[in-house]
């Protein structure tokens, strides 16, 4: 999902499409004419919804983990990335200016060019190559001074660090739900709702208020795995404010 307008739609149209299924079922097979099979439906529904609400609360546990995973990734690369550019107050005044030079282009990179083809599902490279300099500018100090050679080692560590914490926030905006899981969801929750529009029920509106709360809940726990499942596209993903946060306290004294 990309609006809250589209998730409005889909949930309108999941709770239309049961209250529909369950008028529709009253007409074919009468509602007092399946009460005597409420033993078996009542079983089977109680099953069926267990499952169910077990396969659903497993799958949002995981898509938050993993949404809260690559937001703390975010955080670990735009640290790594601030504290490059204060080490690099302990190389020779050349390289100094063009690591910390370097250092906020790949926080303007990832501001201004990743985060919106990372919401648009492409794969972003700008950082990479900007990473690819710093390696080059950090490798070409000639550390003579204890605090240089410090500094430079201490500055490989934070490059290693801040390629490591790039590639998995690539990885983390390409993965998504395999299809498989999709069916299970889908299937699930479509057979937990036409077992409760089958069972029964003495009051139709009673029955029909039931099927509205559950189709509620279900379709708003399905809309709810879609926005977050990708984590850096669609409604929710996750903020580039670890990145503003890196670029204001990179600007120039």
């Amino acid at each position: 999902m990309i609006t809250i307008k589209q998730n409005a739609v889909v949930i309108t149209i999941a709770i239309l499409v049961s209250l529909l299924t369950m008028r529709g079922l009253n007409r074919l097979w009468p509602s007092e004419k399946r009460r005597q099979y409420n033993d078996l439906i009542g079983w089977q529904l109680s099953i069926l919804g267990t499952t169910y609400a077990v396969i659903l609360g497993f799958m949002l546990y995981t898509v938050w983990t993993k949404f809260g995973e690559a937001d703390l990734n975010v955080d670990s690369e735009a640290n790594a990335l601030v504290n490059l550019y204060s080490l690099a107050d302990g190389f020779p005044e050349a390289q100094r200016i063009q690591l910390q030079t370097l250092a906020r282009s790949y926080a303007d990179a990832v501001i201004n060019q990743e985060w919106p083809q990372m919401s648009r599902g492409e794969v972003p490279e700008k950082s990479s190559v900007i990473s690819r300099e710093m390696w080059k500018t950090v490798m070409s100090v000639k550390a003579v001074a204890p605090t240089e050679v410090n500094a430079q080692e201490r500055a490989m560590g934070e490059l290693d660090s801040l390629a490591q914490h790039r590639l998995t926030r690539i990885l983390q905006s390409r993965t998504r739900l395999p299809i498989v899981l999709w069916c299970v969801l889908l299937v699930g929750g479509s057979l937990t709702i036409v077992s409760a529009c089958i069972f029964g029920s003495e009051s139709i509106k009673l029955q029909m208020l039931q099927i509205f709360g559950l189709s509620l809940l279900v379709s708003l726990s399905l809309v709810a795995i879609a926005d977050i499942h990708r984590p850096f596209y669609g409604l929710i993903h996750v903020s580039d404010f670890a990145f503003q946060r890196a670029r204001q306290n990179m600007q120039s004294p």
